[in-house]
């Protein structure tokens, strides 16, 4: 009850959705238009995609086929409308859309997500195109299947965006997060299940699961010290926020888990470094890592893997350069790693 009179507040109170025009039933497309216009005074940006994909949820269809009966004026179910009511007030409250539906589309892939995992971006969708080709061409350079790990890996996005365009590879994720986890076992099983987007005859499905945490030891995670020197990609989305930057969006800042979020340190960089050293160890001669970042940061990492083997958490890597995503900000950095490679170094 308190979040349905928070999403009233927030939304400016208005009609009920479900009390007719007319005294008859309720129109599917009146609901989404009293929906979104709630929605759109509460300050969602995305006020009628948002309502759509809230009743397409309801009515346990995808959005384009809830997009066609509001348009058609189809006869709904009982109870659609007070079930649709109480997330739209949920909605209006800021609790984020894909907690609601419990499912985020990334790079084709449809994945379950919900409170305890970092919901995955259309901003990283660049980063996962990009780890895939990467992988792909270094399996054709070296003639076998392209051997991946994804670090901070949460969902399994990435793990499995990279899986899904390169069916071949073998991927390898890592994840610190126990509830994080238990969701990409979910979306592994799932996608492995579907048997369609990712291979489902590999001993674990298509994407190997490790519990691990990229800060400790490597030798702390025998499974993943096991392929030191033998990766050839190694993709991350770490925690990159820093300690004063707290994300202005509810959605974010209340509802994606800390870990996933800051990065540790002064300058949010912790985890990162982090990643680069572990990359390090990882990669074959010519294999490439790929990290994600916040806008600010990519100066940052490009000067660390610019500083060759002699500096602290960084490798010996080539060819540094920054990309970005499909809004035009710096998102993510992309080395290979040399001959120089020290892969006896310790943990």
């Amino acid at each position: 009850m308190r979040a349905r009179r928070r999403g009233r507040a927030a939304g400016g109170g208005g009609d009920p959705l479900s009390a007719p025009a007319d005294g008859g039933a309720v129109d599917p497309g009146v609901l989404v238009r009293r929906a979104a216009a709630r929605l759109a005074a509460a300050g969602i940006p995305s006020p009628r995609p948002d309502a759509e994909a809230l009743l397409a949820s309801v009515l346990g269809v995808d959005r384009a086929a809830a997009r066609l009966a509001a348009l058609r004026g189809d006869a709904l179910p009982p109870g659609t409308a007070a079930a649709l009511e109480v997330l739209v007030d949920r909605r209006a409250a800021r609790e984020p859309l894909q907690h609601l539906t419990g499912r985020a589309p990334f790079d084709g892939l449809d994945l379950a997500v919900g409170p305890g995992v970092f919901v995955p971006r259309p901003e990283t969708e660049g980063l996962a195109r990009a780890a895939a080709a990467a992988a792909a061409a270094v399996g054709r350079r070296r003639g076998r299947p392209p051997v991946v790990v994804d670090l901070c890996a949460g969902s399994g996005a990435l793990a499995l965006a990279v899986a899904a365009r390169v069916p071949d590879a073998r991927v390898t994720a890592v994840e610190l997060s126990p509830d994080a986890l238990a969701w990409a076992r979910r979306n592994v099983r799932a996608l492995g299940a579907e048997g369609g987007a990712v291979p489902a005859d590999r001993p674990g499905g298509p994407v190997r699961l490790l519990a691990g945490d990229v800060t400790a030891p490597l030798a702390a995670v025998p499974d993943l010290a096991a392929l030191v020197g033998d990766v050839d990609v190694v993709v991350s989305n770490p925690p990159y926020i820093p300690p004063g930057a707290v994300p202005v969006d509810p959605e974010v800042r209340d509802h994606d888990p800390a870990l996933a979020l800051y990065g540790g340190g002064d300058d949010g960089l912790l985890v990162p470094r982090a990643v680069l050293a572990v990359a390090a160890r990882l990669l074959a001669p010519g294999g490439v890592v790929l990290v994600e970042h916040a806008e600010v940061q990519q100066e940052a990492l490009l000067a660390l893997l610019a500083a060759g083997p002699g500096a602290p958490d960084a490798g010996s890597w080539r060819g540094a350069t920054g990309a970005a995503d499909l809004t035009g900000r710096p998102r993510w950095v992309q080395a290979v790693r040399t001959a120089a490679a020290c892969h006896d170094a310790p943990s």
